[in-house]
């Protein structure tokens, strides 16, 4: 799910590349950059024209009507800079903190603010109605297309279709088309753009996503979500987040400070307990007071152990059905605070330390297996066991086991 306008073009630079991507890599890293060229066959207009011909009896079986099909698929073009993206979207990444600083900046939460202002009696209406704070629905619409000022100028059918035809993932992008056919079948959309992923209108739903959530909340008996007006969209993201389980009044988390000597093996979204018992502990808000109580929580280094800590709560994870980043649902959840009037992040971050590239994230999780250290397979993508295996590894060496995959434990590695 992803982004736009500082005053419009700064914010739009900072994050549409990584935002409006369809997915991004959890843990450490975030948004892909730009990479030249692609390996491989990648495919041609004639190739994606005779796969459309072969899609057409699944499509049409699948209940698409063969008149739909044939208007939104007639001159649908071969787009390489799609296949290109989703290739390479892991190649490089961004920190958490270079994210951030774009994410939740003062001109995206004074942007926001206005939004809220100019929306109060829809999101007000959408709060009561769905049980999600008017704030961290603005804070989607936020991150995912500026509010509204820049949803994705791809043609949906377009990279929907090159990707399937491309085939790394064809089964996955058949299903997201037959969904976008099926939108357009009903009416629900004038100019279906989004990003080169297929996720589309102001929150970047894709067509799976739309046919499961989307609501017709103005009444006009559309599902739209990527007109000007943004009703249908909000309220369409409010309730794929009471769907998968939003606690409205219990924070996303909060900014902790661990004392000396914590046992850093329990930073962890594994590692669940009764705030009292972190509160035993000597984990205090970062304002040195007392924790609330919104039941059992995690804390979450995001950043290492050098970097701000959280203690969240299951909230967190319900962001994370819409983008499983870490850095994403912190952003979510900081945006929404700062909306609400709350204070921005308070710690400070290891800005002196690069993310690794993807050939480095390769490499550590090879290393760390060959010593013993099961990380899950290598594929780049810090997940859980590749932080576990960072954990055990960095708890043999004598370090703080964080579980941050940086460069240094590599280096420790080689």
């Amino acid at each position: 799910m992803s982004k736009r306008n500082l005053n419009q073009m700064l914010l739009v630079a900072g994050l549409m590349a990584g935002l409006l991507s369809g997915g991004v890599a959890r843990a450490q890293t975030i948004l892909p950059d730009p990479v030249a060229g692609v390996e491989g066959k990648m495919g041609t207009q004639a190739g994606l024209e005779a796969w459309v011909e072969a899609f057409r009896p699944r499509a049409l079986a699948a209940g698409v009507p063969a008149a739909t099909f044939d208007a939104a698929l007639r001159g649908v073009e071969f787009d390489p800079k799609v296949v290109e993206r989703d290739r390479n979207q892991n190649e490089f990444s961004k920190t958490i903190w270079d994210y951030l600083d774009t994410a939740v900046s003062e001109d995206r939460v004074a942007l926001g603010l206005k939004a809220i202002e100019r929306n109060r009696d829809l999101l007000e209406r959408i709060e009561t109605e769905f049980g999600v704070e008017k704030e961290v629905v603005a804070a989607v619409w936020g991150l995912e297309s500026a509010y509204g000022t820049y949803r994705g100028d791809l043609s949906v059918l377009g990279s929907l279709a090159t990707l399937a035809y491309e085939g790394r993932r064809g089964a996955f992008f058949e299903a997201e088309l037959i969904a976008a056919l099926r939108i357009v079948e009903g009416g629900h959309v004038e100019r279906f753009t989004g990003s080169w992923a297929g996720a589309s209108g102001h929150t970047q739903f894709m067509p799976s996503s739309w046919e499961k959530f989307a609501v017709d909340f103005d009444g006009d008996g559309k599902k739209n979500l990527w007109g000007d007006d943004p009703a249908d969209a909000l309220a369409s993201t409010a309730n794929y987040l009471r769907h998968w389980g939003w606690t409205k009044g219990q924070p996303w988390g909060v900014e902790v400070k661990l004392p000396e000597r914590f046992d850093y093996d329990q930073t962890t979204e594994r590692v669940v307990k009764q705030v009292g018992e972190w509160q035993a502990m000597g984990v205090r808000t970062v304002f040195g007071e007392d924790l609330a109580d919104h039941g059992p929580g995690s804390i979450l280094l995001p950043g290492g152990h050098r970097g701000a800590a959280f203690l969240i709560w299951p909230n967190f994870q319900v962001i994370e059905k819409y983008n499983t980043a870490d850095a994403y649902v912190v952003a979510i959840g900081s945006l929404s605070d700062r909306l609400r009037g709350g204070p921005a992040i308070q710690s400070g971050w290891p800005r002196e330390l690069r993310a690794l590239t993807l050939e480095e994230r390769q490499e550590l999780q090879e290393r760390l297996t060959r010593a013993g250290f099961d990380a899950g397979g290598v594929d780049g993508r810090m997940g859980p066991k590749t932080v576990a295996s960072v954990k055990a590894f960095q708890k043999a060496r004598g370090l703080v086991p964080d579980g941050y995959p940086s460069l240094e434990v590599l280096e420790l590695l080689r």
